[in-house]
């Protein structure tokens, strides 16, 4: 008898493919579930797959656009980045998966969803923390975290063992020996061979970015426009050409920061379950966003204004990292970033070239920046003596500063 249905995130690898397998030997009724988020993947085969590995259903939903305009979108807005370096492209995709897996869930009356993340990351929680939000009575199996199934495949090979035995293709080899997470936003590699912090990437890693070495000796140079911090229209300078859905914007700047070599990166981090690990990312259009964005903003948001929403879009960086995306905090924090964009809009010149993005230059009509008032040749508005009040008032500040030290006055 079954014990019921479970809606398996499945991405046709060797875990997954696996955990179909164990699931049925235990007794579920197995919904496979792919997500199209822009991954290289064949879907037909992973499909036949599935179905030949004796999935119940296999659903396979295109979430690109929605990927794009309602998680990158707003990670863009605020300026994203978890400690200083990464740009969330797995962290950011995981809320996105898990909704639609827990829609199918309620759909197909599942009680059970299951994942193929291991115990000791960060996916886990993303995947388990978006479903008990969105459909608190579901019941998680987490292979990895059953003594039953970890006792059992104590490695991968173990697990490969089970899939010969099964039957089950697995696109492992060892030639690739790491494990690889892609979708539109990036790709990330860790596992195997990286987890010595001191070993070098091989150089055939990368899939996503040219070696900057080897991209062209010309820039490309592109005009991003904005409005309320989202980018609307992306135009090669050169070549006239534009596109201007969230899709192909996109998709177009991952075409040209991968064409550059822009976006690699390759990090110690922390994970929130207490560890460090090593990753290596490249995201191509995600980094070239990062500096346009952060230049426009600049450029039309008050100054103080600017100083917390900084503080926000770190915490915010936490949050998505932790997997909190469906949280009344992170809902609040998204809400404030949102307002603080409602003037930031404009247009900004940059060049791709060679691994790196260079800001030529911006225009907005809701500029805050003044060329008469800040111009050394023309007086404008501004009385000079101003400054002496600025001037007059740290000067106190730093006189105190030094009496209280017992500081000696400076030699010059």
């Amino acid at each position: 008898m079954s014990k019921g249905s479970v809606v398996l995130a499945y991405s046709g690898g060797l875990d997954t493919s696996c955990i179909l397998v164990w699931l049925k030997e235990q007794g579920y009724d197995v919904i496979a579930y792919l997500a199209n988020i822009g991954q290289n993947e064949d879907f037909d085969a992973a499909r036949k797959k599935a179905e030949k590995l004796g999935a119940k259903k296999v659903f396979i939903e295109d979430l690109r656009s929605e990927f794009v305009e309602e998680f990158i979108w707003p990670s863009v807005q605020a300026n994203a980045v978890y400690e200083d370096r990464y740009l969330l492209g797995t962290s950011i995709a995981r809320p996105c998966i898990a909704r639609r897996q827990v829609q199918i869930a309620q759909q197909e009356g599942a009680q059970f969803v299951s994942h193929g993340a291991t115990g000791k990351g960060n996916d886990q929680i993303r995947f388990e923390l978006t479903c008990y939000a969105l459909y608190p009575q579901v019941q998680i199996i987490a292979p990895w975290r059953i003594p039953e199934f970890y006792n059992r495949f104590l490695g991968r090979k173990d697990l490969m063992e089970y899939a010969e035995k099964h039957g089950i293709p697995v696109p492992v080899t060892p030639k690739a020996p790491w494990s690889m997470d892609a979708n539109l936003m990036h790709i990330s590699y860790e596992s195997g061979v990286l987890e010595n912090p001191k070993t070098h990437a091989p150089s055939d890693l990368y899939q996503m970015t040219k070696n900057p070495e080897d991209s062209p000796s010309e820039p490309d140079v592109l005009e991003i426009a904005f409005i309320k911090g989202v980018p609307v229209k992306v135009t090669h300078v050169k070549e006239g050409k534009s596109k201007d859905t969230p899709l192909e914007i996109f998709s177009y700047l991952n075409e040209i920061g991968g064409k550059h070599g822009v976006g690699r990166i390759d990090i110690v981090e922390n994970r929130f379950i207490g560890m460090k690990s090593r990753g290596i990312y490249e995201t191509p259009g995600g980094t070239i966003l990062l500096h346009a964005h952060l230049d426009i903003e600049t450029f039309t948001m008050d100054r103080e204004v600017r100083k917390i929403k900084a503080g926000l879009g770190i915490k915010f960086s936490e949050l998505i990292y932790n997997g909190f995306w469906y949280s009344p905090e992170c809902e609040f924090v998204r809400h404030c970033v949102d307002k603080s964009q409602e003037n930031v809009e404009g247009r900004v010149q940059l060049s791709v070239f060679k691994g790196q993005v260079y800001i030529l230059g911006r225009e907005s009509p809701k500029s805050l920046y003044n060329e008469e008032l800040v111009s050394m040749d023309v007086q404008g508005d501004y009385d000079p003596c101003d400054a002496s009040g600025f001037i007059k008032i740290n000067a106190v500040r730093l006189r105190e500063h030094n009496r209280l030290q017992g500081a000696a006055p400076k030699k010059l």
